[in-house]
């Protein structure tokens, strides 16, 4: 199961996240969110990363020459696409980045909801399941009622977000069975730094555990 931690800004913290399990960092590339970083600030990490890990940047409602712009100057190898983009969108932003993941968030606020998902199988590689808020994009900390979820079996591989901390995460998977899982303010002290005792938790209870010290399983 994939494993991203999102809303990552410090060079050590992105290191250390990527030892200790992450299969995935996310980097906030919205000006308005608290955890934004700019392009300079993402190729600061990725340049220090000693293991190999998925970099994804989070976008919202912006344009396809910034977004390319971005994955570019950064480093990027997968695109989070978190606001209103239409499949139409997506489509085009494939023809500009055809080997860069596409990822398609979706803010669960209803069931019906959940139907929305199916216009994008054709548009990206990857889905994500978000809370609504009704002002936030993400990071809010909110839940999703996974019980609504049981029955949700797209044709797209897909991320269960939302609220997920180490303490919860074990329910979580106990009642959807996603193809991999984002957190960002579940394993953080703060909006711009991780708790990295948050992030050992976590892989901890997923069965993954590494030291920081070599990499290697324990």
């Amino acid at each position: 199961m994939r494993v991203k931690i999102c809303g990552i800004t410090k060079p050590e913290q992105g290191d250390a996240i990527a030892r200790l399990g992450a299969t995935a960092l996310g980097f906030i590339c919205v000006p308005t969110s608290p955890r934004y970083v700019t392009p300079a600030q993402i190729r600061a990490v990725v340049e220090q990363l000693s293991v190999d890990v998925d970099r994804i940047g989070v976008f919202a409602n912006t344009t396809i020459e910034l977004i390319c712009q971005i994955v570019t100057s950064a480093r990027l190898n997968g695109v989070q696409l978190h606001g209103n983009e239409s499949p139409e969108f997506c489509h085009q932003l494939r023809q500009f980045l055809p080997t860069v993941e596409l990822i398609k968030a979706h803010r669960v606020q209803t069931p019906e909801s959940l139907i929305q998902t199916d216009a994008y199988t054709s548009a990206v590689d990857t889905l994500l399941l978000d809370a609504y808020h009704p002002t936030q994009l993400g990071g809010t900390g909110k839940t999703l009622d996974w019980a609504t979820l049981r029955q949700f079996l797209p044709k797209l591989p897909w991320f269960l977000a939302g609220g997920l901390t180490p303490d919860n995460v074990l329910d979580a998977l106990s009642q959807v069975h996603p193809s991999g899982i984002d957190l960002s303010s579940g394993v953080e002290l703060s909006p711009r730094d991780k708790d990295l005792d948050k992030v050992a938790q976590l892989f901890e209870k997923l069965g993954i555990r590494k030291t920081l010290v070599d990499g290697e399983s324990s």
